[in-house]
């Protein structure tokens, strides 16, 4: 008589995939804890951790707990805050158009920016965080807007097909906006004095009170981008699909729009322009949890402060007792992703 053995099918197969993201996440978890302790306790001028500890809890008056107090622990959260926007940003992006090159830097938000808060700083004399962020959103949200028409094919739809028209079109109005940028800072010297410190992507020089400005919006944009996941996942499968299924896909475009401009006008108000944050991290985590935005999302908005806190951190440490400023560091990281992107024969829709 022959014994058949049954083997479970199913869910013991289903629970790899899981278990797998799991540890990601912990892993993700565990980075970011790491690159927090770096932050703090890791700068151009040397403090003993216990030291460091020590000011974090009980300062004394003294310089070094000047520097912990006033200097990385407002640095190390704008690094968090303005990391988990352009994370999620990034990916958001990238979900959406189903274009691997899409990018906030890369489409010309960070660009829209820029210009919005340097035509404030030059014609209406803006000096502030608070009074340019909503210009910045501003800026960011035309840019988005025009990119996305001059990459568009017939009928308004953007080139998913063509990956890379998007990221020329974002290149050409980047030219154009930088190019508006830098003729109002030659006029006005003093737009010119404050684009410099703002222009180049830094954490450094920023107090808590910048945080606080952006932060009510950065909240209400990781919030509302995270609950887009599976509305994402259902247009991924086609709009047709999204249909059937109860979405409105001209809603979730919107909807998706208005969260990316909310977060990289945030971001790049309280910090500057950073590139290539919101392109290198996506797709390292979709490398190990695979195309679900469900994972993808929330793991993109964990891993990208990983990101900028190490790079923040390199900056202060390779030129000591000097520091390169975090956006020149993250393009030094981000700018070969891009490269081994567009170098493959056929770069293809997410």
């Amino acid at each position: 008589m022959t014994t058949v053995r049954l083997r479970p099918v199913g869910p013991t197969r289903a629970a790899h995939p899981t278990a797998r993201r799991a540890l990601v996440v912990l892993g993700a978890l565990a980075l970011l804890a790491v690159a927090v302790v770096l932050s703090i306790a890791v700068g151009a001028r040397g403090i003993p951790l216990d030291d460091v500890w020590r000011h974090l809890v009980a300062p004394d008056g003294s310089s070094d707990a000047a520097i912990v107090q006033e200097v990385r622990v407002p640095r190390t959260l704008l690094g968090i805050a303005a990391g988990a926007a352009l994370g999620l940003a990034g990916a958001l992006m990238q979900s959406l158009t189903r274009n691997p090159l899409a990018e906030p830097g890369l489409l010309g938000v960070n660009a829209g920016a820029a210009a919005a808060v340097v035509g404030g700083i030059s014609l209406l004399g803006l000096t502030t965080v608070g009074e340019y962020v909503w210009l910045a959103f501003a800026g960011a949200g035309g840019a988005a807007a025009l990119v996305y028409l001059v990459g568009a094919r017939t009928g308004g739809r953007a080139a998913s097909g063509t990956p890379v028209r998007l990221a020329l079109a974002g290149a050409a109005i980047t030219a154009v906006l930088m190019a508006a940028v830098w003729t109002m800072t030659f006029v006005d010297r003093q737009a010119l004095d404050l684009y410099r410190f703002w222009a180049v992507g830094s954490l450094s020089g920023r107090d808590l009170d910048v945080l606080a400005r952006v932060l009510p919006f950065l909240v209400a944009g990781v919030v509302v981008g995270l609950l887009l996941a599976a509305p994402l996942n259902a247009m991924a499968l086609g709009e047709d699909t999204g249909r059937a299924l109860g979405l409105r896909p001209g809603v979730v475009r919107a909807v998706t729009g208005v969260v990316v401009t909310l977060l990289c006008g945030a971001a790049t108000a309280a910090v500057g322009p950073l590139a290539f944050v919101g392109l290198a991290v996506p797709h390292a985590v979709r490398a190990l949890t695979g195309p679900d935005d469900r994972w993808v999302l929330p793991l993109s908005t964990l891993a990208a402060p990983v990101l900028l806190l190490l790079a923040d951190v390199l900056g202060r440490v390779v030129a000591a007792p000097a520091e390169i400023q975090v956006g020149v560091v993250t393009a030094f990281l981000g700018a070969p992703v891009l490269v081994a992107l567009a170098g493959r024969r056929k770069v293809v829709a997410l």
